[in-house]
């Protein structure tokens, strides 16, 4: 096990077997072997909680480069792509790494371009913290400069501004019956994608906005929070072959 939480009431903190922690609560030892649920104590005697890593404490806990997609994104990325253990992922605009983990935690053997050489070592680092430099390798680059180079990949994600002419190639990527994910912030972009899809050949394509608002549930009632921004951005999906 990688890294795990140690967890009391609403704190978290990610640790690696066989560190130090100190907190105002105490200081602890993380154990060399740790499994979730067990207990560990600070050495004024409160306890902590290991809880094992899972998919959203990646988004919480990932080291930020900007704003990292969403786990409600990511949720409807792999939904819709039908992704399998074993299935090959290209992936451009890693950014933080949030999706290329997802996908990694999976059993998918991810390949993911950043163009910029700072994201990419932040994003390295993330994976490497999930542990998952066997499934997910990052490259540093401009996915477009090395489509000659790649093929056979069960699914394309793609968060780049130039996602439209990564799509157009999208039939020379994938396998046949693989599929394709674009996540757009503007509608002009999604609509970009969604036209070079089509020209490509690109069968089953649809777009959705994402869109999400959290329950209030108090003494006075229920109701949708107010607060908070409920959308995200807009997925664009299709299938080859």
């Amino acid at each position: 096990m990688r890294v795990v939480l140690l967890v009391r009431d609403d704190r978290e903190y990610l640790c690696r077997p066989g560190e130090e922690l100190q907190t105002d609560l105490g200081v602890l030892t993380v154990p060399e072997r740790p499994e979730p649920g067990d207990v560990v104590e600070t050495h004024l005697g409160e306890a902590f909680r290991i809880r094992r890593l899972r998919g959203p404490d990646l988004f919480h806990h990932f080291e930020r480069t900007g704003a990292p997609m969403m786990p409600r994104d990511a949720g409807l990325i792999i939904g819709h792509l039908g992704v399998e253990s074993g299935d090959r992922i290209l992936d451009a605009g890693t950014g933080t790494g949030v999706l290329a983990a997802y996908l990694g935690r999976i059993d998918d053997d991810v390949l993911t371009f950043e163009r910029d050489d700072e994201f990419a070592a932040v994003a390295r680092e993330n994976v490497a913290m999930a542990g998952l430099e066997g499934r997910v390798e990052v490259r540093t680059g401009d996915v477009l400069d090395e489509l000659d180079a790649l093929s056979g990949f069960d699914a394309l994600t793609l968060d780049t501004a130039d996602a439209p002419a990564v799509v157009a190639s999208a039939p020379d990527l994938l396998v046949s019956g693989g599929a394709l994910a674009v996540y757009s912030p503007f509608v002009e972009s999604a609509r970009a994608v969604v036209e070079a899809a089509r020209d490509a050949g690109i069968s089953g394509v649809e777009t959705y906005e994402t869109l999400q608002r959290e329950m209030d549930f108090d003494e006075r009632g229920s109701r949708p929070s107010t607060a908070g921004v409920g959308h995200t951005g807009y997925l664009s999906f299709g299938r080859v072959g």
